[in-house]
């Protein structure tokens, strides 16, 4: 039989942003989730733009279990697989969880969610739901699912209070507001630039071009503005200029400027 498992909501009355710095403290190693035991990467995904973040992690996991039950089942911890949609634009982070120990034996389905308060857009809401489903253990089914329940109640009340330590310490080291994603003209230019060619340095953070243009290649004239020296007379031409940049490529250092010029 599955037993499902769904807590209240939580609202934290600081932004999402934050609530999102303080929950990837967490990571690899938590001492303040004693049963936490250390976790490592499995896969990674970035979106270009940086709206998306998606981080698969294997996550072990001690268990409160009786001696004789471990002894049985021959396992001192449990392995879980996590993942992590982390949507910047939307300002939601999707959590999904499974047990990979004893999954033939077990199934441990486990959803957690960050989202924007809907009446108040500087909170954040938590939300958390699990199913388990004892297919056999030994024996032990009941007692399996007794240690389970137990477990998954400490730990709704740990994630909690870790949260707001992690708050409380990012506001002791003066970080309150972190800003919101934004679309960067920047990034989406230096894209469509990467797409016909023109690689970005971002050690010098200069434009460089494909290899076999001349200096002054087609690419380079419509990126650059007209010579200083054609427009010598003409007191809107460094007013129009500027905009040509901050239009196309966004704000720029003025080594940035300095190296696109030449």
């Amino acid at each position: 039989m599955v037993q499902k498992y769904q807590s209240p909501v939580r609202v934290y009355k600081f932004p999402f942003e934050l609530v999102m710095a303080a929950y990837e403290k967490r990571f690899p190693t938590c001492p303040l989730i004693p049963v936490f035991l250390g976790s490592h990467i499995l896969s990674e995904y970035k979106s270009k733009d940086g709206a998306l973040h998606i981080v698969e992690r294997s996550c072990k996991l001690s268990v409160d279990a009786p001696r004789i039950l471990k002894k049985i089942a021959g396992v001192e911890y449990v392995v879980f697989v996590q993942k992590n949609t982390l949507n910047w634009k939307d300002r939601t982070l999707l959590i999904e969880a499974h047990n990979e120990t004893f999954n033939n034996r077990i199934l441990v389905h486990e959803t957690c969610s960050y989202s924007v308060h809907p009446e108040h857009e500087a909170w954040t809401c938590f939300e958390q739901s699990a199913s388990l489903d004892i297919k056999s253990f030994f024996g032990f089914e009941s007692t399996v699912e007794k240690i389970a329940m137990r477990q998954y109640t400490a730990n709704i009340k740990k994630g909690k209070e870790v949260i707001e330590y992690y708050l409380n310490e990012l506001i002791s080291q003066g970080i309150t507001h972190i800003p919101r994603w934004k679309p960067s003209a920047l990034g989406s230019e230096k894209h469509s630039l990467q797409s016909a060619g023109f690689t970005w340095d971002s050690a010098s953070g200069c434009g460089k071009e494909p290899a076999g243009c001349s200096g002054h290649s087609a690419n380079r004239e419509q990126l650059a503005p007209p010579s200083p020296a054609a427009e010598a007379g003409t007191p809107d031409a460094d007013k129009l200029h500027a905009d040509y940049i901050e239009r196309y490529l966004g704000n720029l250092t003025p080594l940035q400027e300095s190296c696109l010029i030449q």
